[in-house]
């Protein structure tokens, strides 16, 4: 038999052949963790994203509903009304502009439109851009009411400045029945008591 001795020599390894082995089999195992650990999609930002614009969409349709947006100079005539005001399209006469949702539609001057905007001159009460701009957002209304949202009510909000004359007003109005929002809210300011 051989000796236990010579076996147990033949079976080791120098000291400096064992610790550089050890090292390459410990950069393999690091690389091959590395390699499995970019593999798998980290989630964690992403759901804090998705939280992030969740908080922020139940936000903006929440506040949506109850603010509407006062344009810079915009003063409206009060009034003892308690009724709250119901979410749709917002047509806006300042002394300046017709704004429509947040964009401007056209200016206002001196209390009138500028009649090469208008349909037929001067005289007319048709305001093309304004007509324009409120027939696409019947048109959105009406696909969201077919996608089985709120109904399409033909309603549009109105905001107008308590010195804006009657012309422009019955414009605005006359202009929103042509573009299918034949029922319209005035928006007025609650009177204090």
């Amino acid at each position: 038999m051989a000796d236990p001795r010579a076996q147990k020599k033949k079976n080791e390894i120098p000291d400096r052949e064992a610790k550089s082995k050890l090292r390459t089999y410990r950069d393999a195992v690091e690389d091959e963790a590395t390699q499995i650990q970019q593999a798998y999609l980290n989630i964690t930002s992403m759901m804090d994203m998705m939280t992030l614009l969740l908080i922020f969409l139940l936000k903006q349709f929440s506040v949506q509903q109850s603010a509407a947006a006062m344009a810079e100079g915009l003063q409206l005539p009060q009034s003892t009304m308690d009724q709250a005001r119901t979410p749709g399209v917002n047509v806006t006469v300042t002394q300046n502009a017709i704004i429509v949702d947040g964009d401007a539609v056209t200016q206002v001057r001196a209390g009138a439109v500028d009649p090469s905007v208008k349909r037929d001159g001067a005289n007319s009460y048709y305001i093309t851009p304004l007509v324009d701009v409120l027939t696409k957002h019947a048109n959105r209304l009406k696909k969201l009411a077919a996608l089985g949202g709120a109904p399409f009510d033909h309603t549009a909000t109105v905001m107008v400045d308590k010195k804006t004359p009657y012309r422009l007003l019955t414009e605005v109005l006359y202009s929103a029945g042509q573009a299918e929002f034949s029922n319209y809210r005035l928006s007025v300011v609650k009177r204090g008591e």
